[in-house]
């Protein structure tokens, strides 16, 4: 699979569909792992990474099917393709800002990645839209079987999977829900919310993971450690946790449409016009006012709008994207309008 056709393509793990699709947007499961005998990679020469990389594509390769695999190598990448991948989540921003040899295996409809060469020496992800713990889970787990028939990992058995961060040991599971919560936000019951899950030891982050603010109301919670509990304990308590999420989710949302239906519908209706106008629009802006028009269209509230069309364009509307689809570096500026553009023909208003 070419790079330009992943980038161009809908990901299939935002396609609408899966189970409680209208607040869970997507699952992730990811895996850890290290290479026996060989120092973690911020010990590692150059000379030594480069023949770790050349080690973990074989490795990778075999253990996977080769024709439905494609590895890309990241040193050489242009900074516009490594930032799609990042906006893909196929990549995490350390890969991608990296040095040295390093590089990914993209899987059948861009739903797996194996890095290589990251902050650990292996790290395996499984997407799935929807809520879908326990399928990802199982994907990801058969996939690393595979993978450990051609490589030896650090293991202790003590301490369980030993990683570069100590967060990761013990299982090197991080298990995260992405999750959509608009009415919780409009309520103002979304630190309430939060400050209940961290007591849980559970993160909250933004779109794009650690380091990263919420934009468009979307949220990744997700374990903080693995030492000290099973995989199905990880996933069990935040199996739970995501469940009471999306019942408090769902009363906000019937409360917003039952005490302010005026003030919801002005808000949803406002945010078509300006997408389905706009001459210029921030990323920032346009992930808000996708976020309320997905809202609307769950609510029922808006009529005639392409669903799978709303959660694409959470997507392609990202600073990578549209450099991508212009076939040019652009300035903020240009982006801004370019974005603006894009989107009026998606949503046939152009």
């Amino acid at each position: 699979m070419k790079l330009d056709k992943i980038i161009t393509s809908p990901s299939p793990w935002l396609e609408p569909g899966g189970p409680h699709d209208d607040i869970v947007l997507s699952t992730r499961v990811r895996l850890a792992r290290n290479v026996a005998g060989r120092p973690f990679l911020n010990r590692l020469p150059p000379d030594e990474q480069q023949e770790l990389e050349a080690y973990l594509k074989k490795a990778v390769l075999a253990a996977m099917k080769p024709d439905k695999y494609t590895w890309f190598e990241l040193e050489d990448m242009p900074q516009v393709d490594r930032q799609c991948l990042v906006e893909r989540h196929l990549i995490s921003h350390e890969l991608a800002a990296g040095k040295g040899e390093r590089g990914v295996a993209v899987g059948p409809k861009q739903r797996i990645a194996i890095m290589a060469n990251e902050e650990d020496h292996l790290r395996l992800q499984v997407y799935s839209s929807g809520l879908q713990l326990q399928e990802a889970w199982q994907e990801a787990d058969a996939i690393d079987d595979r993978l450990e028939a051609q490589v030896i990992y650090t293991f202790s058995p003590k301490l369980g999977y030993l990683t570069a961060c100590p967060t990761n040991v013990g299982t090197g599971l991080r298990a995260s829900v992405m999750l959509h919560l608009p009415a919780l936000v409009l309520t103002r019951q979304i630190e309430k919310v939060f400050n209940a899950v961290s007591r849980l030891r559970l993160a909250v982050r933004g779109l794009y993971g650690e380091g990263t603010q919420a934009t468009g109301d979307v949220y990744q919670i997700s374990n903080q450690a693995s030492l000290g509990h099973t995989e199905q304990e990880i996933l069990k308590t935040l199996g739970t946790v995501i469940s009471q999420i999306i019942a408090y989710e769902k009363e906000a949302r019937d409360a917003l449409a039952a005490e302010s239906p005026t003030a919801l519908d002005d808000r949803l209706l406002r945010s078509w016009a300006i997408l389905t106008h706009a001459r210029v629009i921030s990323s920032e802006e346009t992930l808000a006012l996708l976020s309320a028009v997905r809202l609307g269209i769950h609510l029922k509230r808006l009529k005639g709008v392409d669903i799978g069309t709303i959660n694409d364009l959470f997507l392609m509307t990202r600073r990578g994207h549209i450099q991508k689809m212009r076939g040019a570096e652009l300035g903020e500026s240009e982006r801004d309008v370019a974005r603006a553009d894009y989107i009026r023909k998606r949503l046939g208003t152009n």
